[in-house]
């Protein structure tokens, strides 16, 4: 099979095409012939070289695939040879074949391309995740999501909106902002021209935000904590600014905040296998109902993963990017 390679660390012109055996899926496990692949700001991070693999985990970078039923391995129930799936994989992604294992492997949903089924379980895996199981976001309450336009933000968005969620963003452009609102947020602040503390205040009657979900960290922190509503919830899922900084303390205590975050890759099959089940029972009829679909940026053969990657860095995209093997 092709594959993309990383001989070594460093920028976007350090990943190449090469050839190699396809995998063979082991017990539980399942060979999925890649018809598109989700390109996720930990595949450049990755390729940086600051976010190595975890233990067992392939070096080929790729969290994400969609595509049909290759091969099963042994103890494999519900999956046959020529199934449509999408799954959250552990790498391997960026190649003509990727392993999974069942448990994070899921249908592709009624009606949505192989393209956009590609880009749905990296970030609906981490959205639900950190919304649903660790910050208990519920209807009825305001969210102020980072990064609107990326990945994370328009599916956050999406699904506070499904939800009955208030859902407020930043984004760093008007056309980004726009782009959030038609997806549903109910206000996109371009943070290079307001403040958004300022404007989390005012859209809430001086509340604040229930949930706060952050990829920037840095000095977005203490801004976060100042436009925290009372018992709200502060999840950090990246730190783009940042990963150090100097925090008081007292305003924590005083609206009894909670202050928390996660990353998914080295999370425990069985973790992943739970937010599956809980996407495809509550989340994947959504989609299927028209009331929530992944928004694709862009398209890139494998040949040009490169270019994918420059794409990323640049942040001028808004939805997700995808490879086409």
């Amino acid at each position: 099979m092709r594959f993309i390679d990383l001989p070594e660390h460093g920028g976007p012109e350090k990943l190449v095409v090469a050839e190699g055996d396809k995998p063979t899926p082991e017990a539980g496990e399942i060979l999925i012939r890649v018809a598109a692949a989700g390109v996720n700001r930990p595949d450049v991070v990755q390729r940086a070289g600051f976010y190595p693999p975890p233990p067992g985990a392939s070096p080929i970078l790729g969290l994400e695939v969609a595509g049909e039923v290759a091969a099963v391995g042994p103890g494999v129930e519900r999956y046959v040879v020529g199934d449509r799936v999408c799954a959250l994989t552990n790498g391997g992604g960026y190649a003509e074949y990727a392993l999974a294992p069942e448990g994070q492997c899921l249908p592709v949903p009624k009606g949505l391309t192989m393209v956009e089924a590609g880009a749905l379980p990296e970030t609906f895996f981490t959205v639900w995740s950190n919304l649903i199981h660790r910050a208990k976001l519920a209807t009825g309450e305001t969210l102020l999501v980072h990064g609107g336009s990326s990945g994370i933000g328009t599916t956050a968005i999406q699904l506070a909106h499904a939800m009955g969620v208030k859902a407020l963003t930043t984004a760093g452009s008007d056309e980004k902002c726009r782009a959030c609102t038609e997806l549903g947020a109910d206000l996109a602040i371009n943070y290079r021209e307001a403040d958004f503390v300022e404007a989390v205040q005012q859209a809430t009657d001086g509340r604040g935000a229930d949930v706060i979900l952050d990829m920037v960290g840095g000095d977005y922190v203490d801004r976060n904590i100042r436009a925290a509503a009372k018992d709200g919830r502060i999840v950090n899922i990246a730190f783009l600014g940042g990963a150090k900084v100097e925090v008081n303390l007292l305003p924590v205590m005083l609206k009894r905040l909670t202050l928390t975050g996660s990353t998914l890759r080295p999370q425990p099959p069985e973790v992943k296998a739970e937010i599956a089940r809980d996407l495809e029972a509550k989340v994947w009829p959504m989609i299927e109902a028209g009331k929530i679909r992944p928004l694709i940026a862009a398209t890139f053969a494998l040949d040009d993963v490169a270019d994918a990657h420059r794409l990323m860095e640049s942040s001028n995209h808004i939805g997700k990017i995808v490879l086409t093997p």
